[in-house]
């Protein structure tokens, strides 16, 4: 499960790949903060990350979301448009100033025609962010919060752009709302969390921010606790449901 976590999350887009997808997309640059679509509107084509990150994100409640996905650089973002009569299905934000290339349905067709080989990488790349979304649903049904917390600090460290060069996770006040949307708990639910992370020495406090360890030995807590959940359903015979009240 670990190697999966660490893994995918480093499949990304060559430059070559970029290099040749931006001959036929149009580039636009996004300040932080700026909407590029929002969830239900008419979609089209599909967006690669160039520099900068893009935060999908679904609204529940007012001030609430859930996040299934942020798409950093050689990632892409709204593939939903390459589907006939297609909308999107998440509200896309820029995180900080984004830099996209945005490849139409009908420029897509032309690439998959023109360049086969580099239309295929971003197909491959496409195929692994949805194996990745897949990832994310099982741990939703089926982890407890502390495990999906481990699980997307893990992701969020192997990411481009949030980790310090030395591995480590600083959490300000946006981030830590960006965790409580990715791991899909309250903002209550993650703070015990990292309160035990704290007192395990597996992050640290410093007023307002808390700075999680470089993530060697948090993966081995996932593993650990990941391996345990599976063996209380193999062993027990317990259903999903049964299994999360027990965590």
């Amino acid at each position: 499960m670990v190697e999966a976590v660490v893994g995918r999350s480093s499949s990304r887009l060559s430059a070559e790949e970029r290099a040749s997808i931006a001959a036929y997309a149009a580039r636009a640059t996004w300040p932080s903060g700026f909407v590029i679509y929002q969830r239900g509107a008419s979609a089209d084509g599909i967006f690669v990350v160039l520099r900068g990150r893009v935060v999908l994100r679904s609204r529940v409640r007012a001030g609430r979301g859930f996040v299934p996905g942020v798409s950093s650089p050689g990632e892409t973002f709204g593939a939903e448009g390459l589907a006939q009569n297609a909308r999107y299905a998440t509200d896309a934000r820029a995180d900080e100033e984004t830099e996209t290339l945005h490849l139409s349905g009908a420029r897509f067709r032309a690439f998959v025609r023109e360049q086969p080989q580099h239309a295929l990488a971003l197909v491959s790349q496409v195929m692994c962010e949805r194996a990745g979304l897949l990832d994310r649903l099982r741990e939703l049904t089926t982890l407890s919060v502390e495990q999906r917390l481990v699980s997307t600090l893990l992701r969020l460290a192997n990411s481009e752009g949030f980790a310090a060069p030395d591995g480590s996770l600083a959490l300000d006040a946006s981030r830590y709302r960006l965790l409580c949307e990715m791991v899909g708990a309250t903002r209550e639910s993650v703070s015990l969390v990292l309160a035990k992370l704290v007192g395990e020495g597996l992050a640290t406090r410093d007023g307002t921010v808390i700075t999680v360890e470089p993530p060697t030995r948090l993966a081995s807590k996932l593993d650990h606790t990941w391996l345990d959940g599976e063996m209380l359903l193999h062993l027990n015979g317990t259903s999903d449901g049964e299994r999360r009240a027990l965590t």
